[in-house]
């Protein structure tokens, strides 16, 4: 799909295209002035000159245009780029004098031509590598060696040397790179751009203690996981921190210098969309989302949002997580001056209100729904069964119910791997809801589908934060046992899939993500606290503090490839369960509206189990 340049962007090639055109002028006038310097008796009428000039200005803009001057990274320029600007003045120029020979229109003498290409070369290539120059000049005659963070670029390419001008050019980095560090043989003990490379990356802790780094920066993409993972632990021990460069793939944005994630230390496959698919599916529908201001449904708005949808609802009961969603969103459109792009409305009400949840339905007329809106946290859930069961079952019924009224095409219910074979109330509701829609779509009026997966990291209330808040607190790290193990996605991830799973839904389907290989959770706050720049179990204690009440030690296998009942989609990272038909009798959903607020907290999960008989109450997994 061709990218499409913004006002802004065509502004700033306009503003190019003036400058060129006056170097360009300014080249024959150096001519001009030559030839009155060295007193050449030249016949040459400047009348006829001044004619032909805005023709032959025109040209060669349009023919530098063609040849992709304009497309250049005017703060990164190289020497394929100046390669480029010589071609286009050559060439240009052999047609301008083939044209002067064959028409014998004599606005400038031939062999003029042997002095205004070079003349041109220059003046327009000055511009273009100035900022190149400037950083010439300041790294090796106006740096202070003393100011700012001491810093070790590892990689020595072209990504380095990004990093490099990023560092200088940022006012918001205080970072003096000291040394690039590469396991190129023939790259070391040169320079680029001034900074000396040495290597190899093995001996990064004697690097660090040469130049005594206070950070390091890694530029090298797509760096294997297990060589970044040993990195990292090394750096840790000289209690400092490491960045990465971050890809960017539009030529209008600045590349990032990003703290290393721990995602980015864990064994992630690449997922393969069809992003075609998935646009056709969300262009110009009405999209609303439940839980929109949530992790999850926060990161469908995102996506989404750039999918360009009729109008995107977000629906949720907190309105400070809807604010900072719809903030969020209005700046990155507006900054991108993309408004045009964005047609957003934001409620603030329950899903477990219907009349409220039915104005929004009736307002607006939704035809797709994302429900996002539930509650999620375990171990605060078994405490408080009355409301997992009014959110998580009673707003379910709701929307599912208001969708097939309002004829909403799809209807796809945000699910989770707790819902397997539960141990406690808040997965046992989650399996309740997909019950629900599993009975909704005996109506058939929309396709009813629900997408399973596990932990995703760096949700609200996930480990990844909680651990980020120890570590920051000095410790201790804790975790519940020593070999407790989850299943984790990135949140884009997750999202990406659940639009992929809501593309191929028919009704009826529950798709299960296929979340790769265990996570050991203690191992995760070791990763962790290493990219803090510290030592796990030396500057940060780790304590285990036993399994909490409904978690199990091991989570379910979403995806058993040997298991009969897990169908295969054109996605290597979607399955779908087989389903059993569900009747409104197994349901009892009146009964549970009618009776649950009386309920004592046990006796909510007792009719839970009722009607999910998987559901063992207040138990634990053998480990």
């Amino acid at each position: 799909m061709p990218v499409k340049n913004s006002h802004r962007q065509y502004l700033r090639d306009f503003a190019k295209m003036c400058t060129d055109a006056l170097l360009i002028f300014a080249s024959y006038v150096i001519m001009i002035l030559i030839f009155i310097a060295i007193q050449v008796d030249y016949d040459i009428e400047l009348r006829t000159l001044a004619i032909a000039l805005p023709f032959v200005i025109v040209f060669k803009i349009l023919f530098m245009n063609f040849a992709g001057i304009y497309k250049m990274l005017s703060k990164h320029v190289g020497f394929e780029d100046v390669m480029r600007i010589g071609f286009a003045a050559v060439i240009s120029n052999i047609i301008l004098v083939i044209y002067i020979a064959i028409s014998n229109h004599l606005f400038m003498y031939k062999t003029a031509y042997i002095l205004i290409t070079p003349i041109e070369i220059l003046i327009l290539t000055i511009p273009r590598v100035s900022n190149r120059i400037r950083i010439f000049f300041r790294t090796n005659f106006f740096v202070n060696m003393n100011e700012g963070k001491r810093t070790l670029i590892i990689g020595a390419g072209s990504a380095g040397e990004l990093v490099l001008k990023e560092l200088y050019r940022n006012k918001d980095l205080s970072n003096h790179p000291v040394a690039f560090v590469d396991d190129n043989p023939k790259k070391i003990g040169n320079r680029l751009s001034g900074i000396l490379i040495v290597g190899p990356i093995e001996q990064i802790g004697q690097f660090i203690e040469d130049y005594n780094a206070d950070e390091i920066v890694l530029a090298i993409a797509d760096y294997p996981i297990d060589k970044l993972n040993w990195l990292v632990n090394e750096v840790a021990k000289y209690k400092i921190k490491i960045m990465r460069l971050m890809s960017y793939s539009d030529v209008d944005k600045a590349p990032k210098i990003v703290n290393v994630k721990v995602e980015d230390l864990l064994n992630r496959q690449v997922i393969h969309l069809d992003n075609e698919g998935i646009n056709d599916f969300i262009n110009g529908e009405v999209v609303m989302v439940t839980g929109g201001g949530g992790s999850i449904g926060s990161e469908l708005c995102r996506q989404i949002a750039e999918l360009k949808p009729k109008l995107l609802i977000i629906f949720d009961i907190y309105e400070n997580n809807a604010y900072e969603i719809q903030q969020e969103l209005l700046r990155k459109y507006t900054k991108e001056s993309r408004c045009s792009d964005l047609n957003l409305i934001v409620r603030i009400g329950s899903v477990y209100n219907k009349t409220r949840l039915e104005s929004i339905f009736n307002e607006f007329r939704p035809t797709i729904v994302f429900h996002a809106a539930a509650y999620k946290h375990v171990p605060l859930m078994e405490d408080s069964a009355v409301e997992a069961v009014r959110t998580n079952v009673i707003g379910t019924y709701n929307a599912a119910e208001l969708s097939n009224k309002y004829g909403v095409k799809k209807f796809v219910l945000v699910s989770s791997d707790k819902a397997v074979r539960s141990t406690n109330v808040m997965g046992a509701t989650k399996r309740f809801a997909e019950l629900i829609i599993q009975n909704h779509q005996k109506e058939n009026k929309t396709k009813f589908s629900a997408v399973r997966f596990g932990n995703v990291l760096g949700s609200n209330g996930s480990v990844i934060p909680l651990f980020k808040k120890q570590i920051e607190d000095g410790g201790p790290v804790t975790v519940t046992h020593p070999e407790i193990t989850r299943f984790f996605m990135t949140i884009p991830e997750a999202v990406s899939l659940i639009l992929q799973s809501a593309v191929y839904a028919e009704g009826g389907e529950v798709f299960i993500l296929d979340m790769g290989k265990p996570v050991r959770i203690v191992e995760l706050a070791e990763k962790m606290i290493s990219l803090a720049g510290l030592v796990p179990n030396k500057d940060i204690k780790i304590e285990f503090t036993g399994l909490r009440p409904g978690e199990k030690l091991y989570e379910e296998l979403l995806v058993d490839h040997n298991y009969n009942d897990h169908k295969a989609t054109d996605n290597d990272k979607i399955y779908i369960e087989k389903q059993k038909n569900v009747n409104d009798q197994e349901l009892t959903i009146q009964e549970i509206v009618n009776t649950f607020e009386q309920k004592t907290n046990e006796e909510v999960k007792q009719m839970v189990s009722h009607v999910v008989k998987t559901y063992k109450v207040n138990g634990h997994l053998d480990v």
